[in-house]
């Protein structure tokens, strides 16, 4: 049986006050002022522009506070509609500035510098007003007298009247001086309903109003519209998104009485439902009642997704506004909590849906975005895990600038910022001076810099290479004596020797084999899947190269002349050449197949595939390629039959549905067992998903999910 959340008609609020409202005759806005004020409504709406903040030349008048009050317009006396009066207060912000000649030497003012600050302040107060589906802007000329003109100090406020908004509705309001001092003022009021006001003689649209029951009946949300069967009315399911006006989501002109279906994945909290008669000049009545809905928060942070846009932003796409904030951090190689860093990001709520930049002067793989709330981290992103390959084992340096040149640098580490020249049993420690010898003489990359202090992220490769060296001599040792034992006793392990002769190859030989990784650039969607597709790669391990992790190289030398360098060094090590089929590159290959005078320059200074074919096509013509070449295209972007005929002499796979074979074409004889590849297949899968959703997320589209009407009868 379901159970009911709420019954309503059209109301906010289960128990609303009943309220008497004032009356206002006639279709004009108006404007009015506090005694000793001067204030005049320009005619007709102007552009919602607030503007950049500037600093105030001198005292200015700037908008401190607003209040509203609810009236009635009325053409006749049962023809009215709710109207927002908006009063806002105003007061002097600022001073003027003295100048120093006077405060030092006692000289007496110019008489051209006394007059205006004794004049009298003007000032242009926009009033910004948002209630789906209408927005207005107005603006109020002020002028305050001499007299009133104290640094501070209020002197009184400006009435509008008024704007007529739907009843139930949510409104926005905002104010504001063109030019703009100081951060804007905002009010958001929740407006009642024809239950909450004595309005049901005077406003038409409160007659016959639709009843709406929310119901939930185990995963389905239930709308059900009780009207009569030849009404007919409008219905608009909408998210009510901050900033920005609301977007719709679902639109239906229905006869009632209907019930709408809503699954419980749909709700989020500023899923709002939008009802009105069809009939001319009807008043639209919004409520949104998932606000609170737990299961509504949960669905809002399962849509919620971190983007990378080049060069240095992100965005927070989402349906609703989040209650969170943002930090950068740092991740360590080793899986551990991801530091955060400064500088942070504005410790505000996050603007979702809108590009935001990074403090920063260069990308870094290990540089990761937090999205949290209050209480827990919900979204965690590495943005440039696919652009700059895998985390790196670098050591990330924090300098603190202070006063007269103070400067002190510390590494960052888990158990805190250790100082470089500390006692402290850390790596950081020991490696203090050497690191910053690595600082002064540039080989530390900088990440941020500005007064406060800087980043800079030092490889610590050498450092490693020159740790392990006495412990590798040691084992290569261990490794001797044990191996005289074995000859001694050959009789008896001979077997064993000959069995841990064979899996030691096959280690090395998985551990070592090369892959030269082709593919078309064909948008940047397709890049971060290639990314993505290496990163993964690389992990199981396989020595992957791909043109994304050599641009510096492929600049240098020319596509051609680094494919050639490529393929050589793979092929002569027994490694594979894996050519990744995606619509440009068939698109290549029969332009190459159709006219084989055709000039690798034509295409981009670094697609490494279209200067490739020139050498794949012999080899694939005179049946070399077998052992040599392995293909695999998405499955989601290509069929099968796409595959020009000359390249399936060599196996094709379709990824991600065929990637266990995939995988054990690549590591060749030494494979490991089934168990284990499809373990390796299942991360590589999980690895490719965020960019397989991102790559073929169609623009503009919804969350594949939508309400459906059914007949109430």
């Amino acid at each position: 049986m379901p159970v009911p959340w709420f019954f309503l008609s059209l109301a906010l609020g289960r128990n609303p006050v009943v309220l008497s409202l004032e009356r206002v005759v006639g279709p004009q806005d108006t404007a009015r002022c506090s005694p000793g004020l001067s204030c005049h409504l320009w005619d007709g709406d102007v552009l919602c522009l607030p503007g950049s903040l500037v600093s105030a030349p001198g005292p200015v008048l700037v908008p401190t506070g607003l209040q509203t009050e609810l009236v009635l317009r009325c053409y006749k006396d049962t023809d009215c509609d709710l109207c927002v009066r908006v009063d806002v207060h105003l007061a002097v912000h600022g001073y003027w500035e003295e100048p120093e000649d006077e405060e030092k030497f006692g000289i007496a003012e110019d008489p051209a510098i006394e007059e205006p600050r004794n004049a009298s302040l003007q000032a242009h107060v926009v009033l910004s007003f948002q209630a789906y589906p209408t927005a207005r802007c107005v603006l109020l000329e002020v002028q305050v007298p001499a007299a009133l003109v104290q640094p501070g100090q209020s002197v009184g406020s400006v009435v509008f009247e008024c704007f007529e908004a739907a009843l139930g509705a949510e409104v926005r309001i905002w104010s504001y001086t063109q030019p703009r001092y100081q951060k804007e003022l905002n009010l958001t009021q929740q407006l009642p309903d024809c239950r909450g006001l004595e309005v049901r003689d005077s406003i038409q649209s409160c007659w016959a109003l639709p009843v709406l029951n929310v119901s939930a009946h185990g995963n389905d949300v239930h709308l059900v519209v009780d009207i009569p069967e030849d009404q007919r009315f409008g219905l608009s399911l909408y998210w009510n998104q901050v900033p920005g006006p609301a977007k719709p989501w679902w639109h239906r002109n229905l006869t009632g009485p209907q019930t709408i279906t809503l699954n419980h994945t749909d709700l989020v909290p500023c899923l709002c439902i939008q009802v009105w008669r069809l009939e001319p000049d009807s008043v639209r009545t919004s409520i949104c009642p998932f606000r609170e809905d737990p299961r509504a928060h949960r669905n809002l942070w399962r849509a919620a997704r971190l983007q990378l846009l080049p060069p240095r932003a992100w965005r927070l796409d989402a349906p609703c506004s989040l209650p969170a904030e943002a930090t950068l951090c740092w991740q360590a190689p080793d899986g551990g909590p991801c530091q955060p860093l400064v500088p942070p990001l504005p410790r505000e709520n996050v603007t979702v849906n809108k590009a935001l930049e990074f403090p920063l002067l260069k990308g870094h793989p290990n540089i990761c975005v937090q999205v949290s709330t209050w209480e827990k981290q919900e979204l965690q992103e590495c943005l440039w895990a696919d652009s700059l390959g895998p985390l790196k084992d670098d050591m990330l340096l924090v300098e603190t600038r202070g006063p007269q040149d103070n400067r002190s640098l510390c590494a960052l580490e888990p158990s805190g910022c250790t100082p470089l020249f500390s006692r402290a049993s850390t790596r950081a420690a020991r490696l203090g001076g050497p690191l910053l010898q690595d600082v002064q003489s540039g080989q530390c990359l900088q990440l941020w810099d500005d007064d406060l202090g800087a980043l800079w992220a030092c490889p610590m490769e050498k450092y490693i290479h020159r740790r392990w060296a006495l412990v590798w001599m040691a084992c290569l040792l261990l490794a001797a004596v044990l191996f005289l034992l074995l000859l001694l006793k050959k009789n008896h392990v001979k077997g064993w020797l000959r069995l841990l002769k064979e899996d030691v190859r096959a280690g090395a030989a998985a551990r070592s084999r090369a892959a030269l990784l082709l593919y078309s650039a064909d948008d940047a969607g397709f890049e971060r899947l290639v990314g993505a597709l290496a990163s993964a790669l690389f992990q199981l391990p396989l020595r992957v190269a791909v043109d994304l992790w050599s641009r510096r190289e492929l600049s240098a030398q020319g596509p051609l002349a680094w494919f050639h360098a490529q393929r050589r060094q793979t092929l002569q090590e027994g490694g594979v050449v894996i050519l990744l089929f995606s619509p440009g590159a068939v698109a290549l290959c029969r332009e190459w197949l159709q006219d084989a005078t055709s000039a690798p320059g034509a295409h981009g200074p670094h697609d490494a595939f279209a200067a490739s074919l020139s050498c794949l096509l012999p080899d694939f013509l005179q049946g070399r390629a077998p052992g040599r070449y392995v293909g695999a295209y998405f499955d989601r972007l290509l069929s099968p039959d796409a595959v020009p005929a000359l390249f399936r002499s060599v196996p094709v796979f379709s990824l991600p549905s065929q990637l266990p074979e995939f995988l054990g074409t690549l590591q060749g004889p030494a494979a490991p067992h089934p168990w284990r590849l499809a373990e390796r297949a299942e991360q590589v899968s999980r690895a490719l998903q965020p960019a397989l959703d991102s790559c073929f997320r169609a623009p503009g589209t919804g969350r594949g999910m939508g309400p459906e009407a059914e007949d109430r009868t």
